[in-house]
């Protein structure tokens, strides 16, 4: 049966209502673990004050974190096509459990940089399994809502946890570190209990019983998605998306101080960005969501970029403000479609994959991105709002080759999928 995208089938409600029961169990699950993200945010505040580390290790370890969260999620997206997400989710949660309690009582600063690595590459394994399976269990005309449904969840829990983490923190450093390994093993209960056991995409049968679309084991494994060259072109683009708008939080704060303004106005302005994704990114995904993914992305390069270049005017307090609500705009309008598209991109049988693959190179772009905007800073002043303007051009373009003109909630066949928790047998294994 034909489904007819319309503002009603499509909607913020009915997305969520409909959503199948372990579409709804991963957005709580994410919830409830970026609840508990606490490491990246007090890392190095912990090694310097409580491990006793210089402020060059505790950077360097950071960095490290950093480094392993890359890794983690091209490992991720293989470990999703080939034992399943639900599988994969499991072992992320599991492992960063293990590996976050580690840090906290390991002796040197050696075994410190091995256990950060580890924790940052095997606590990223989940996302690549999470957005595969959010994929697959939603009809395509959905995708892009339910992403931004899904960034809500995570956006929300990432702003508590700051302020759980000083509450923690401020009775012992060890609480924050079991505060953050339960937050995961919350998670990990989740997907034992909601999540379907299906089969990965390397076995005979599929999540539905059905025979496989494909019968290539591997079909080429990350060089298949590299042959994919529009695709590669769209992994530009998420690169430049995230070198770039990670400038908010490397140079702005610079550049504003600079200019004789206080930290105060800094955390206004990054308080604004925050407040207008949360309350309006759903409301803005509706419309656009009926848009073509290229338009979408196009669109939303042109506000980053000229947001950011806009930093350059003078003008003061109300430069940066206008600036700000700019790039924001392109945060809404185009974030949910640009981590929908993977999904409406991969071949099936190398879904996690293609999703990994995104994930890291917006991974990769969050830590160059920082590094080569202070960099440019300190040689080139503000011209280096200007160079994101360039970034976000040469974004447009690689959109518009890059990507499907085909709108996500255009006219389709919605899938049958075995939505099953694991703690019911599926027909596939009952037959």
């Amino acid at each position: 049966m034909t489904a007819t995208p319309t503002d009603e089938s499509t909607g913020i409600w009915a997305t969520i209502r409909e959503a199948p029961v372990p579409v709804k169990a991963l957005l709580v699950g994410v919830f409830v673990n970026k609840l508990g993200w606490f490491l990246q945010v007090f890392l190095v505040l912990f090694l310097t004050t409580s491990k006793g580390f210089s402020d060059v290790q505790a950077g360097t370890a950071l960095g490290v974190y950093g480094g392993g969260t890359v890794i983690g999620l091209i490992i991720g997206g293989s470990l999703s096509d080939k034992i399943g997400p639900r599988a994969a989710v499991m072992i992320s949660m599991f492992g960063m459990a293990v590996f976050v309690l580690g840090i906290a009582y390991v002796p040197s600063y050696t075994a410190v940089l091995v256990t950060v690595a580890l924790a940052g590459a095997v606590g990223q394994f989940y996302r690549p399994a999470s957005a595969a399976l959010l994929t697959e269990l939603t009809p395509k005309n959905r995708q892009v809502m339910i992403f931004a449904v899904y960034r809500l969840a995570m956006n929300l829990g990432t702003t508590a946890a700051p302020l759980i983490g000083a509450a923690l923190l401020a009775i012992s450093w060890n609480l924050l570190f079991i505060g953050e390994a339960v937050a995961a093993l919350a998670y990990a209960a989740v997907a034992i209990v909601a999540l379907p056991k299906r089969k990965s995409a390397t076995d005979s049968t599929s999540v539905d019983g059905a025979e496989p679309a494909a019968a290539e084991p591997d079909a080429g494994g990350y060089l298949a998605v590299l042959r994919d060259y529009k695709y590669v072109l769209f992994l530009v683009c998420m690169f430049i998306n995230a070198a770039i708008y990670m400038q908010y939080l490397a140079v702005l704060p610079l550049h504003m101080k600079s200019d004789g303004l206080s930290t105060w106005w800094f955390s206004a302005v990054v308080a604004l960005n925050g407040f207008i994704v949360i309350t309006c990114e759903l409301l803005v995904t509706k419309v656009v969501q009926h848009w073509p993914a290229r338009l979408v992305a196009i669109a939303g390069f042109v506000l980053l970029g000229g947001g950011l270049a806009f930093y350059a005017l003078p003008g003061g307090i109300a430069i940066f403000v206008i600036g700000t609500l700019l790039w924001t705009l392109a945060e809404i309008i185009a974030g949910p479609t640009m981590f929908a598209y993977p999904g409406m991109a991969a071949k099936p049988q190398l879904l996690g994959r293609y999703v990994g693959s995104a994930h890291a190179m917006f991974g990769l772009g969050s830590a160059l991105g920082p590094f080569l905007g202070v960099w440019i800073w300190n040689s080139s002043g503000t011209q280096v709002w200007l160079w994101c303007g360039v970034a976000g051009a040469v974004g447009v373009v690689c959109a518009y080759f890059g990507m499907s003109n085909a709108a996500a909630s255009e006219p389709v066949e919605e899938p049958v999928v075995d939505t099953t928790p694991a703690s019911e047998p599926l027909p596939s294994e009952s037959s």
